[in-house]
């Protein structure tokens, strides 16, 4: 059974996913919304890259390198967003802090191959980091979770949302879904390290 190839493909598959996207928002937002959705569009395709199988695709320790220097300007650009506007840019920093962690401890591990943390319990990062992304990353997919469930509407609203379109209430949810799925995503890949 191909059970770790076949996962990696499925995270492969929603992290590119996940990326297109966002890049789609970047050409139909403006303003803060397209800054947010570049971010997310590097963050999606960025952990597309990193969760190939290494039994398909082993790069050279270089690229790791290479995807700590991208993700360490992101994490600069979500510093300075969450300076000037907070928000949704702190979960961007930790995001692209996260990955940058990951690509150091997967160059850093034992048998130095690109992939050699993901799939070799215990082989790569500091655990107590390990367990605070895991952490954040769990509470954040929760209360993301909870923000898809369902409420009901008193009668009265209900008529005045539908004369507002139905178009427009699909693309917040499905923003959410996009940004749940990359934390779930996140979550596969701490766990793997």
């Amino acid at each position: 059974m191909q059970g770790p190839a076949l996962s990696g493909w499925l995270l492969v598959l929603v992290c590119a996913a996940g990326g297109a996207y966002c890049l789609r928002r970047v050409r139909r937002g403006s303003g803060e919304e397209r800054r947010a959705a570049a971010g997310e569009a590097v963050m999606g395709f960025g952990m597309a890259a990193m969760a190939l199988p290494a039994t398909v695709v082993a790069p050279p320790e270089w690229v790791l390198v290479l995807y700590a220097g991208v993700f360490g300007l992101a994490a600069l650009a979500g510093l300075l967003g969450a300076l000037r506007r907070g928000g949704h840019h702190l979960h961007h920093l930790v995001g692209s802090l996260a990955m940058v962690y990951m690509a150091v401890a997967m160059v850093a591990a034992p048998g130095a191959g690109a992939h050699a943390g993901h799939g070799a319990a215990g082989t790569a990062g500091v655990p107590l980091l390990t367990g605070a992304l895991l952490a954040y990353f769990g509470v954040y997919v929760l209360r993301s979770g909870t923000r898809l469930v369902p409420v009901a509407v008193p009668a009265g609203a209900a008529g005045a949302a539908r004369a507002g379109g139905a178009g427009r209430a699909a693309g917040p949810e499905l923003l959410l879904v996009c940004r749940l799925s990359m934390a779930l995503a996140m979550l596969a890949m701490l766990l793997t390290l």
